[in-house]
């Protein structure tokens, strides 16, 4: 199973908040208006930021591992 990252581009960013709300694990906060980590380890990598950002600015990327 691939891993992923959680990315953000804060340029995209408005700073609305959804993301923040619908995370379940609470690993993300509104900080100088845009989007920002608090704790990646908390990160269940369940997409719900990514699917609900208007702005396509959070995202989970995946990571291939292949050797």
């Amino acid at each position: 199973m691939a891993e992923k990252n959680l990315l953000i581009t804060e340029d995209w960013c408005k700073g609305c908040g959804i993301c923040v709300e619908f995370c379940p694990k609470n690993v993300l906060e509104i900080k100088n208006e845009v989007v920002s980590i608090i704790d990646i380890d908390r990160c269940i990598k369940c997409g719900l930021c990514e699917l609900r950002c208007p702005d396509y600015a959070i995202y989970l990327e995946e990571i291939n591992n292949e050797k």
